[in-house]
């Protein structure tokens, strides 16, 4: 349903989340390394979600990225918008063009039904959320520490 840049970008934010302060920033090789994301494809889309107002992006030795705001405060549906827009919540789960409500595809009415909840779950979930699933242990992801105390999250 989501690019693989899409894709990428929801894993760097949550990383970004987990990881960043006011006071520290992620820089691109960590993120890149520990989510095992090609350097120069994540460099791109992190550039987009600063351009979109997600995140800040410093250079110099304490350089790296972190959240333009709170993390109880941006939702994963943000992270959809500004990489691959909200058209996706509209599309056909076959491709077909010309699929909608006058003419529907086959499987039109149940993926309407499947894109509706996707889209209320993306819109209801924040980073916050998403961090604290990990650190409660209700979830699991591959990050190298939690925001407390800097215990390895497994």
């Amino acid at each position: 349903m989501f690019s693989a840049s899409c894709h990428y970008g929801l894993q760097a934010m949550f990383f970004i989340a987990l990881h960043s302060t006011e006071e520290v920033n992620v820089d691109l090789n960590t993120i890149a390394t520990e989510q095992k994301i090609p350097k120069h494809f994540l460099s791109k889309i992190l550039q987009l979600l600063v351009k979109q107002k997600l995140l800040y992006s410093m250079k110099g030795p304490k350089g790296g990225f972190r959240l333009s705001r709170p993390a109880d405060e941006i939702t994963l549906l943000e992270v959809v918008e500004a990489i691959d827009g909200l058209d996706i919540f509209n599309q056909c789960g076959i491709d077909f063009r010309e699929c909608n409500e006058k003419d529907p595809c086959p499987i039109h009415d149940e993926y309407k039904k499947i894109r509706e909840k996707v889209f209320l779950l993306f819109k209801n979930k924040t980073l916050e959320n998403l961090a604290m699933d990990v650190e409660n242990g209700d979830s699991i992801a591959n990050l190298i520490k939690s925001r407390k105390g800097g215990k390895t999250v497994n």
